[in-house]
């Protein structure tokens, strides 16, 4: 269900991302990842460091950060892996992203769990206010993509921005959640309901006499 990604013209990426190396920061924080490994087996580290050279990428284009062909071969240096090896892992996992994204990276959940719950109507949301499944709107605030189940079964129908879940959304709660980040407003992660992360709707509906006379434990999971 993944759209195709609409990777710019090489010469332009290369002539732009040629040069990529990791920032002062970025490179202590790659040589702690890379230390978690023993020797000879550094090339695990290949997807903390992709995601990382994606932050980056994000972080210069105030973007949520994309992995052009020139950093992916980066990171495989950086490792003395393939670069093919490397461009595996960018390509079979969908938190990497291999052409440019907007601010936010609006990742629909369409699975069946989901699309019961009401993700036709999540996608409707996105598409009345001007997201094209696939593209970044024109004012490169938005990107849209359906993506496979994002692990939230339980809270259905929800989606993924940039890097948090949002869930049990309805047509309206997506359509408020999306003028919200245009706007530069707060927002609620998790849940859109009153619904503590996975618990029952409406409360515990077990266990919900867990009292004694000196300790509430329920206000303690809270």
């Amino acid at each position: 269900m993944a759209e195709a990604a609409h990777i710019p013209d090489e010469a332009e990426t290369r002539a732009k991302w040629g040069g990529f190396a990791f920032s002062a920061e970025n490179k202590k924080t790659a040589e702690m990842y890379v230390a978690r490994y023993p020797a000879g087996r550094q090339q695990s580290a290949v997807m903390a460091l992709l995601d990382l050279a994606q932050r980056q990428v994000g972080a210069e284009t105030n973007t949520q950060g994309w992995l052009p062909v020139p950093v992916i071969e980066y990171v495989a240096a950086y490792l003395s892996m393939p670069y093919m090896r490397a461009y595996e892992v960018a390509t079979f996992y969908t938190m990497y992203n291999l052409a440019p994204v907007g601010r936010y990276h609006v990742q629909v959940c369409g699975t069946t769990p989901c699309m019961l719950r009401g993700s036709d109507d999540v996608m409707a949301a996105c598409k009345n206010k001007g997201l094209v499944k696939g593209g970044t709107t024109p004012d490169g605030l938005f990107t849209l993509n359906e993506v496979e189940c994002l692990g939230a079964c339980a809270n259905a129908p929800m989606v993924q921005i940039n890097d948090d879940n949002f869930e049990d959304l309805t047509y309206d709660s997506m359509s408020a959640l999306l003028d919200a980040l245009a706007n530069g407003k707060p927002v609620k992660i998790g849940p859109q309901i009153d619904r503590q992360v996975s618990c029952p709707e409406g409360g515990p509906t077990t266990l919900n006499e867990m009292v004694d006379a000196n300790h509430d434990y329920r206000k303690a999971w809270k």
